[in-house]
């Protein structure tokens, strides 16, 4: 993914790990951090609560996982772009459990930046204590060039001032089809720019007065494989953030699959 992602640019800023939900991302002063967006952990419980679906857990799968990017990547930092936790209200018994587990592992290497998203209640108050860990004011933050944002709410003007912003939340996959008509769904990369005129409409000012840089957007495939996702080159399947999608150029929005795979403008995959 040229220009903001990485394939085919010298010195990106985002940089996806072919093959893996995340990314290494230059947030400045030479300082590096992998980013993850909605881990979801304690999925599995949620599952069975509010779907009935038994499911063995995945924890200790998805913190190696993470784990073995860091030891891959060697950031200076994580950042979680939301959805770190997956009840909706606060953690409690086996979510608990993996969140105190995880972030334990986690702390012992690197320090941890929570960009909060829609499932986050309570995560912040439940590591207070950690030093290493710290949770964004707002549902966005900056890091030098680099905005991000979980994207269940509109982005401050902060968080859009960079040359990027990266978000969550969304779950984007595409529906692959083949020759005699089986599909198969592929959690993708979203890249593109952005509109000014949507967010000048929300902060009730003139797109002249927005001080726009004209960042690229970068949404995040889920870091969990079970959470489900917003299906993007089906029709009827709507977008969850508030701003997406009349703030793509979608002509210029393209999908990617894990594996760095470019299949063209998402609408039309």
């Amino acid at each position: 993914m040229a220009d903001a992602t990485g394939i085919g640019d010298a010195d990106p800023l985002v940089e996806p790990l072919p093959g893996d939900p995340a990314a290494v991302v230059r947030i400045g002063d030479g300082e590096t951090a992998l980013v993850v967006a909605d881990y979801h952990a304690g999925i599995e419980a949620g599952l069975r609560y509010e779907r009935g679906v038994e499911l063995e857990s995945d924890a200790d799968l998805r913190r190696i996982r993470l784990l073995g990017l860091l030891d891959r990547t060697d950031p200076d930092r994580l950042v979680v772009l939301g959805d770190l936790g997956h009840r909706v209200g606060g953690a409690d018994g086996t979510e608990a459990e993996e969140l105190d587990d995880l972030l334990a592992a986690v702390l012992d290497r690197v320090p941890v930046t929570l960009v909060p998203g829609n499932h986050d209640t309570g995560v912040g108050d439940r590591f207070a204590a950690e030093s290493r860990f710290a949770v964004a004011d707002r549902t966005d933050t900056r890091l030098g060039r680099v905005g991000f944002a979980h994207g269940h709410t509109w982005p401050s003007r902060d968080a859009l001032g960079g040359e990027v912003l990266c978000i969550g939340h969304e779950h984007p996959a595409v529906r692959l089809e083949d020759s005699v008509g089986g599909g198969r769904k592929e959690r993708a990369w979203l890249r593109g720019p952005l509109r000014s005129g949507p967010f000048a409409e929300h902060f009730g000012i003139d797109a002249s007065d927005l001080a726009w840089t004209d960042p690229e957007l970068v949404v995040f495939p889920a870091f969990n494989d079970r959470s489900g996702g917003t299906w993007v080159n089906v029709e009827g399947q709507g977008f969850l953030s508030p701003f997406l999608p009349d703030a793509l150029v979608d002509s210029r929005t393209d999908a990617y699959l894990l594996d760095g795979t470019r299949l063209g403008p998402y609408r039309s995959v």
